[in-house]
C-alpha cells in the first residue's frame, strides 16, 4: 500500500482538528488558510480513502485465495479481483492527477484581453464574438465580468477589449484560453460568399494584488485626454480618459470606460499591475520549465491554439488535437468540455514532468 495514502489522510485529520482549536479560530488569517487547504484536499481524500479500501480488499482476497481453505470463498474472491483491479486503475489515475501541485494563482480573479488580429473588420467582429462567448460562459459560472477598457469599431466589433472576471477559480479555469484564436467563415462584409480566415488574440492574466506588484509612482507617466467612441467621435467633453506608461518596461495602458478620470486611472492601474505580474510569472516559468513551452500551459500567445470553422460547425484545439462539432454551443459559452480536456491534459503533462524530475 502506498505510504502517501496514510500521510494524506493524517494531514486531513490534522487540519480538521486544527480548525476547531480555539487558538487557530482566534487567528483569522491562519484559520482561513487552513480551511482552504482542507477544502482543496476534499476530493483527494475521497479518492485516497477509496484506494485504501480497494487495496485492503485486494489484500484480503489474495490471502483467501492463497489459503484455499474454503472453495466457495475462494471462488467469490477470484470473481471480485478483476473488478477490483479495474477500479484501482481508475482511482490511481485520479489520484496521480489530484496530487499534482496546484498553481497558487488558479483561485485568483483574472483579466482577459481580447484583441483583433489579422483580417481587418472581420477580425474585430470575431473579437466581439469571443467577448460574447466568454461573457456567457462567465454568467453560467456565476462569476462577474466588468469591462475595464474597450476600443469598439463602427460595426460592433472590437479592436481591443479588456475584462476583469471576478470569481473563485477564474484564472485557473480561463488561463488555457491564452493564444491566437482563428476563425474560418463567410464574413458579414463579404458579398461574394467566399470563406475568409482571420484571427484574434486572447491574453489571460491573474489579477495582481498590491502586495505582489509594487509600482513606484515616479516610474509612471500619466496622460489624460478626451474619450472617443466608434469612428473617433468624442463622447465626453472633459479630459476623463487616462493613458498610463510604465517607464521601466514601456508598457502602456489606456482606459476611457468611465466618465471619472479617477475611476479610469484606477482601472488602468489594475490592468498594469496584472501585466507586470504576468511578466514576472512568465520569466519564472521560462527559467523553471523551458521544456514546457510547447505544452498546454505554456501561455505562448503568439501560437495558434484553436480554429473555429463555421461551415463545418467544427472547433479544433490544436494543442491537444481535440475536436468538437458543436460550434454553435461553444459560441454560446458552453466551453466546459474544451476547458476540462485542456485542464486534464495540462495536469497529466505536469504529473509526467514531476515524475521525470524525481527519477
Amino acid at each position: 500500500m502506498n505510504p502517501k495514502y496514510d500521510q494524506i489522510l493524517a494531514r486531513f485529520d490534522e487540519l480538521t482538528s486544527l480548525l476547531s482549536d480555539e487558538k487557530v479560530i482566534r487567528d483569522n488569517a491562519r484559520w482561513r488558510k487552513l480551511a482552504k487547504e482542507r477544502s482543496d484536499m476534499t476530493e483527494l481524500v475521497e479518492v485516497t480513502s477509496r484506494l485504501k479500501r480497494v487495496d485492503e480488499t485486494v489484500a484480503d482476497n489474495e490471502q483467501i485465495i492463497k489459503a484455499g481453505e474454503d472453495a466457495e470463498l475462494v471462488e467469490i474472491a477470484r470473481a471480485e479481483m478483476d473488478a477490483l483491479r479495474a477500479e484501482r486503475t481508475t482511482l490511481e489515475e485520479q489520484f496521480q492527477l489530484l496530487i499534482v501541485p496546484k498553481d497558487p494563482a488558479d483561485d485568483k480573479n483574472t483579466i482577459m484581453e481580447i484583441r483583433a488580429g489579422t483580417g481587418g473588420e472581420e477580425s474585430a467582429l470575431f473579437a466581439g464574438d469571443l467577448l460574447r462567448m466568454y461573457t456567457r460562459f462567465i454568467e453560467r459560472k456565476g462569476w462577474k465580468a466588468e469591462i475595464l477598457s474597450s476600443n469598439e469599431t463602427g460595426m460592433g466589433g472590437f479592436k481591443e477589449v479588456i475584462v476583469l472576471v471576478a470569481g473563485t477559480g477564474a484564472f485557473g479555469t480561463l488561463k488555457f484560453e491564452s493564444g491566437v484564436h482563428r476563425v474560418q467563415r463567410v464574413p458579414a462584409t463579404e458579398a461574394s460568399g467566399r470563406i475568409h480566415t482571420s484571427a484574434a488574440s486572447v491574453a489571460v492574466l491573474p489579477e495582481a494584488e498590491e502586495v505582489e506588484v509594487h509600482i513606484d509612482p515616479n516610474e509612471l507617466r500619466i496622460d489624460v485626454y478626451r474619450s472617443s467612441g466608434p469612428g473617433g467621435q468624442s463622447v465626453n467633453t472633459t479630459d476623463s480618459a487616462v493613458r498610463i506608461t510604465h517607464i521601466p518596461t514601456g508598457l502602456v495602458v489606456t482606459c476611457q470606460e468611465e466618465r471619472s478620470q479617477l475611476k479610469n486611472k484606477a482601472k488602468a492601474l489594475k490592468v498594469l499591475q496584472a501585466r507586470l505580474l504576468d511578466r514576472a510569472r512568465s520569466a519564472q516559468e521560462e527559467k523553471m520549465a523551458a521544456d514546457r513551452r510547447s505544452q498546454v500551459g505554456s501561455g505562448d500567445r503568439s501560437a495558434k491554439i484553436r480554429t473555429y470553422n463555421f461551415p463545418q460547425q467544427r472547433v479544433t484545439d490544436h494543442r491537444i488535437n481535440f475536436t468538437t462539432h458543436n460550434l454553435s454551443e461553444v459560441m454560446e459559452g458552453y466551453l466546459d468540455e474544451l476547458i476540462d480536456a485542456l485542464r486534464k491534459a495540462d495536469i497529466m503533462e505536469r504529473a509526467e514532468s514531476a515524475a521525470r524530475s524525481a527519477e
